[in-house]
């Protein structure tokens, strides 16, 4: 009968140089989006992920100052960035900017930082569907983050605006570009109870918790 050791210890080898791959080495990594857009709202934009979820956002004018806040990614969300940008070579020689005239929409650049080094591609505006997927998804976290913000310093200090906050959260909510609506619920949840704030925001509060449990 054949000794078992040998393949056991082929297997781990395998497994080893497996794991040693670019690949699976990105996915140690942090992936990076930044927009520039000098005169739009905001004028800055910066989104760094890393594999484990752990993630952080700038947003603001160009005049301010830096303020990263961190946050959380869902495991599904950081999966589909990783695989996404996995697609695209780590954006490692890769050109996504689209040759055809087109109005200045905002520089925008997405980076991989990894121990091996770091590699970025910056574009206007893209033609490629797996550039415009992880585009989508890299907006709507800033977007879903810009929400968040909004809301709670309106709670604080404008709470008649609550209203027009939940308005707008509502709107990108049935453009589908909110990726994880689910982390506004403890802030809708504290509006739709506090009976400070206008019955009307409280009703959208409660409706738009209603939507997001419902999956909706």
């Amino acid at each position: 009968m054949m000794n078992p050791q040998p393949r056991r210890f082929f297997l781990a080898l395998c497994l080893l140089a497996l794991l040693a791959t670019p690949a699976a080495a990105a996915q140690e990594g942090t992936l990076v989006y930044r927009k520039v857009f000098k005169g739009s709202t905001p004028e800055f934009t910066e989104i760094r992920v890393k594999a484990d979820g752990t993630a952080s956002y700038d947003i603001r004018n160009l005049s301010d100052d830096a303020e990263a806040v961190p946050f959380e990614v869902g495991p599904a969300v950081t999966q589909k960035l990783f695989e996404l940008a996995g697609q695209l070579s780590y954006f490692r020689g890769v050109e996504l900017d689209t040759r055809r005239r087109i109005a200045n929409l905002g520089q925008k650049t997405f980076r991989y930082e990894g121990a091996d080094g770091a590699s970025e591609t910056s574009f206007n505006y893209t033609v490629n569907g797996t550039a415009a997927q992880l585009l989508q998804l890299f907006e709507g976290l800033a977007r879903q983050q810009d929400h968040l913000g909004i809301l709670q310093r309106r709670m604080r200090f404008d709470r008649l605006g609550v209203h027009e906050a939940l308005v707008q959260l509502e709107v990108d909510m049935n453009r589908k570009i909110i990726p994880e609506p689910e982390v506004l619920l403890p802030t809708l949840e504290q509006i739709a109870a506090d009976a400070r704030f206008v019955e009307i925001a409280r009703g959208r509060a409660r409706a738009l918790i209603e939507r997001i449990r419902g999956g909706k």
